[in-house]
């Protein structure tokens, strides 16, 4: 009777599970909307092209993002050989899914690639009200330098690059990434070189761009995938990498893989990443409000001589800022870590 029991509580919380995924509950994959040639962005204007796929059902679903690899120089949103994912397959899963094509350094210079990346991101934070999109569990997907990019994000985010391709005011934040047989450190890659920009110090340009030395408080949780004989990108880059973050207290997991070569997106990768998707989204995300608002993850008082008041706001960049109506038509802003010694009230205008 105890072992029925149980099996009963396990087949009630697996078809639970489903619904919250995006599957049904007797055991059968959703019906799937595919959509083709969605223009997420546009540059000069050319479109930057995604494919999505998800569930039929009101949602919102969690994302699963795909970058394809290539050395940022070839490849497409549609080649499984660099990694991009069947967003039909993926939507079968429960997840709202896009692969998306991002402009190749043999064309554009970089950080181009990194920025269309950054539109995607955006592009679906601004259309959530017209796709089923849970914004709070966006991941992304990335092989190879599509892994590169996506690992970028999670460590970067915005960065010094300036924001292009549209959606600029839209948020940018992501819940976690996935990064198979993925460089972290371009000075050590032996195709690191490829990554060229028009101008400027190549070499200070590959250290800027490489995640490893972003890693932070802020850096979005990751799970790093490769094999042990990888011989496009050596595993030391991910022991290095996963080393990194663990110094940092970062959110990660590493497995390693025997003799799989440079691996591809397989059943195991599937498996992996949907467990750490479930994972991760098992935590209550930090809010974030849009870029330049304030988000809600400290509470302080300060004043600036003539008022106080208690605040919510959020760490941007390492300083405490936040603003909040002091009284009608004012707020104070304060932008400091450990004292309050840069404080104003200024018209509300000024600010939003």
């Amino acid at each position: 009777m105890r072992r029925l029991r149980r099996t009963n509580c396990l087949v009630v919380f697996g078809m639970l599970l489903g619904l919250a995924l995006g599957g049904r509950a007797n055991g059968q994959p959703p019906k799937v909307v595919v959509k083709k040639d969605v223009v997420y962005g546009k540059v000069h204007g050319a479109g930057l092209l995604a494919d999505v796929a998800y569930p039929e059902g009101k949602g919102p679903f969690p994302v699963i993002l795909s970058v394809h690899g290539g050395r940022w120089v070839a490849s497409h949103r549609n080649d499984p050989g660099q990694g991009a994912i069947n967003v039909e397959q993926w939507a079968g899963f429960g997840f709202f899914a896009s692969t998306i094509d991002y402009r190749l350094a043999g064309c554009t210079a970089p950080p181009a690639c990194y920025q269309d990346l950054q539109c995607a991101i955006r592009w679906l934070h601004a259309n959530a009200d017209k796709y089923p999109i849970d914004k709070e569990r966006i991941f992304l997907i990335g092989m190879s330098a599509g892994g590169h990019l996506v690992s970028l994000a999670a460590t970067l985010g915005d960065g010094t690059f300036p924001r292009t391709g549209g959606w600029e005011k839209s948020s940018n934040d992501i819940r976690g990434v996935i990064s198979l047989s993925a460089p972290y450190e371009l000075e050590k890659l032996s195709w690191g070189n490829l990554w060229k920009p028009a101008t400027g110090d190549q070499l200070e340009a590959r250290r800027a761009a490489s995640p490893i030395r972003h890693i932070g408080a802020k850096t979005k949780p990751m799970l790093i995938l490769h094999s042990d004989n990888d011989s496009s990108v050596p595993i030391q880059q991910a022991k290095d990498m996963a080393d990194a973050l663990a110094k940092a207290k970062a959110p990660h997991k590493f497995v390693e893989y025997e003799k799989k070569g440079h691996m591809r997106v397989t059943e195991d990768v599937i498996k992996e990443t949907r467990a750490f998707v479930e994972e991760v989204c098992k935590t209550k995300p930090e809010p974030v409000g849009r870029r330049g608002k304030p988000g809600f993850l400290d509470r302080r008082e300060a004043n600036d001589g003539k008022h106080t008041v208690f605040a919510t706001g959020r760490v941007i960049d390492d300083l405490f800022c936040f603003v909040k109506p002091v009284e009608e038509g004012l707020a104070l802003w304060t932008c400091n870590s450990a004292a309050f010694g840069r404080v104003r009230v200024f018209p509300v205008d000024e600010f939003l």
